[in-house]
């Protein structure tokens, strides 16, 4: 009787390393998830083949019928990301790309967490595309945390109480919009 009463969190890192400051952020949230959410942390952005317009027919290959899939049956998206050369990781982009005409995004229950050295223009870049694609993106669901790396330990640890807290108050609130 309790699972149909489980809702889902899928995660996605902008970073392919997964050890990264973003993978890290996402096992914070992993670990404050009420025993009634599913957390998934999703592992395949680097399978994500290039966004080919002409390829994106009801019989897209693997990888992306299951990342179009994971997003339509989560209840909630968490994107935890990094900048790089001021801009959004190529490999995070070109995953969105293939949720347009799917239409999986529109009106999500979706979180943007951007941590970075800097992050501003990723962080702006994103939204618009999240905007885009109809992700549901609140105020209290987005955060930009500048210089991440000052504000962990060696272990990937957030050492940074301020950090630590801004986060959670973003993972509640997304928490709020699914319960």
């Amino acid at each position: 009787m309790q699972s149909s009463n489980l809702k889902r969190v899928f995660a996605i890192s902008g970073s392919l390393r997964s050890g990264s400051s973003n993978h890290n952020i996402l096992n914070f949230l992993k670990r404050l998830a009420p025993p009634d959410i599913a957390f998934t942390i999703y592992d395949r952005l680097a399978d994500i083949p290039p966004f080919d317009p002409g390829n994106d027919t009801d019989w897209v290959n693997e990888p992306v019928f299951e990342l179009r899939s994971s997003i339509k049956h989560a209840s909630a998206i968490i994107i935890c990301t990094p900048e790089y050369a001021y801009g959004v990781p190529g490999q995070l982009k070109n995953a969105l790309d293939w949720t347009v005409s799917s239409g999986s995004f529109s009106g999500k229950p979706t979180a943007l967490i951007t941590a970075s050295t800097g992050g501003e223009n990723a962080h702006e870049a994103l939204l618009k595309t999240l905007g885009a694609i109809d992700a549901s993106v609140t105020d209290d669901t987005k955060l930009l945390v500048s210089f991440i790396r000052s504000k962990m330990d060696s272990e990937g640890n957030i050492i940074d109480e301020a950090t630590a807290d801004s986060l959670k108050a973003v993972f509640n609130a997304l928490l709020k919009t699914i319960q």
